[in-house]
């Protein structure tokens, strides 16, 4: 089996994954095995009756069907190169702020369209686990993304766009455990995670139901002082405030009630969205979300842990979690 903490900078996996055959043994080994211990599983009925023929395809004794490995991936319906496809994710994964389609296309040798295809695919593999609630220590908060009328001429402002105004922005809704982990030295590190959301509204309609398929009962939260939270301590919560209108920005005396931790990821989610992509639209808006929420939540990984899972996202082995985050699979 390929042992992915070999790719620990970009020449390291070039050098490794320099051609086609390379790539689609590599899937190959991953998803069904080496040798004898390979058990190919047909993607169509899932019987295991599969032969290989001299081109390298795969025939499924049982339903008669042929296909490649690339079947069941994010690379099925796509004629790029396994090697570009590979150097994408790669690239993805581990700049801090993402990288724009233009870049990518400049560095991989493809079209903008087809980096900013590519780019999209891969950002599929970010989508969330809602299904994982949080737990613990829980900052929420909203923001606004969008529709920065100083940029535009006079006479082209919108009127009353001001403060939580959603006539040209888009309110995000986020929620951040706080948690630890042991890191490689042995010792207990502080970490967070981060879920958020498109949201229609931020009033109590939008945000109690989220807040409650999303974070465990018993859990304390805090918010800011927004209408919206008055009822989260008869949720089966413990709810505390940190009044911002007044200037409170971490409360009591043992300093635990504060937002800035969810703060930190909205100011982070901004300079990703303008220093790296400029603008995104309310179609896409979710999707670099994901992405955003990804990074943070594997900011611990090192470049070849973080690409490792990529890889085993791809081909459909694993969905992304917090076990998965935490350790490199082998």
């Amino acid at each position: 089996m390929i042992d992915f903490s070999q790719f620990d900078s970009l020449i390291a996996m070039t050098t490794y994954f320099n051609n086609e055959e390379v790539c689609k043994n590599a899937i190959i080994e991953t998803r069904w095995g080496v040798g004898e211990q390979q058990d190919v599983v047909c993607p169509y009925c899932g019987k295991h009756h599969i032969k290989m023929s001299k081109s390298g395809r795969f025939h499924c004794t049982a339903c008669n069907h042929n296909f490649s490995c690339k079947v069941g991936t994010i690379f099925e319906d796509s004629n790029l190169s396994l090697v570009k496809w590979f150097i994408a994710m790669y690239l993805i994964s581990s700049h801090k702020k993402g990288i724009s389609s233009h870049q990518l296309s400049r560095d991989i040798k493809v079209t903008q369209k087809t980096a900013w295809y590519m780019l999209h695919k891969v950002r599929s593999l970010y989508a969330q686990n809602y299904s994982e609630v949080l737990s613990g220590e829980v900052e929420c908060d909203e923001v606004y993304i969008g529709g920065k009328e100083k940029w535009k001429h006079a006479s082209m402002r919108t009127p009353n766009t001001q403060g939580r105004s959603t006539k040209t922005k888009t309110p995000v809704f986020g929620m951040m455990e706080r948690s630890t982990i042991i890191n490689a030295k042995g010792e207990e590190e502080f970490m967070s995670y981060v879920r958020a959301m498109v949201v229609e509204k931020t009033d109590k309609a939008a945000l109690l139901p989220i807040i409650s398929q999303c974070i465990g009962e018993g859990s304390i939260v805090f918010t800011d002082e927004l209408n919206a939270y008055n009822q989260v301590g008869e949720m089966g919560y413990e709810h505390r405030i940190c009044n911002h209108g007044a200037l409170q920005f971490v409360c009591e005396d043992d300093g635990s009630v504060y937002t800035n931790n969810i703060e930190g990821f909205w100011s982070h989610f901004r300079r990703m969205i303008t220093g790296c992509y400029h603008d995104v639209s309310d179609e896409h808006l979710q999707s670099y979300i994901d992405e955003a929420c990804f990074r943070w939540n594997t900011r611990k990984m090192t470049e070849s842990e973080r690409f490792s899972q990529m890889f085993h996202i791809s081909i459909g082995l694993v969905k992304p979690n917090r076990e998965f985050i935490l350790c490199e699979v082998a």
